[in-house]
């Protein structure tokens, strides 16, 4: 898909967009449990959170879970949307044209329906050097 075929994903045509939708994060919690904001950043304890991210693609909920700060093991979540969501403002036309990463973010509680066993994981160095310019505050963060 090329930028120009990109349609940007709003509140109001969020219902076209196919799931299945995968959240990381190091949390260990259950089928039927509510992700919601309000909550302190995986990445930055000093950033609460005001959406809750997820994507359509395994990878990226890796990694994502992958640099999660904690202690428990790296987990990436079935998630099913309860409310509207919008592209991922964070990485959406910023660093990357339109939203090949199948980013997006909500407002409204995300609903575990499910925990996937293993996903396909990056270079454990790509992972520890995007941890540390997380951790570092370089990289900004909208939430």
């Amino acid at each position: 898909m090329t930028h120009d075929e990109w349609t940007p994903v709003t509140p109001e045509n969020c219902h076209t967009v196919a799931g299945p939708f995968f959240h990381g994060t190091r949390a260990d919690l259950s089928i039927g449990d509510l992700l919601v904001a309000g909550f302190r950043s995986n990445y930055r304890q000093d950033v609460v959170m005001n959406h809750i991210y997820f994507t359509t693609i395994p990878k990226g909920a890796g990694l994502a879970a992958e640099i999660a700060q904690g202690e428990g093991r790296p987990r990436v979540y079935v998630v099913v949307p309860t409310g509207d969501f919008e592209d991922d403002p964070n990485v959406t036309n910023k660093r990357f044209p339109g939203n090949p990463t199948r980013s997006y973010r909500s407002r409204e509680p995300l609903k575990i329906v499910g925990e996937l066993e293993s996903w396909e994981s990056c270079e454990p160095e790509f992972i520890e050097n995007l941890r540390r310019f997380v951790e570092s505050g370089s990289g900004e963060i909208i939430n």
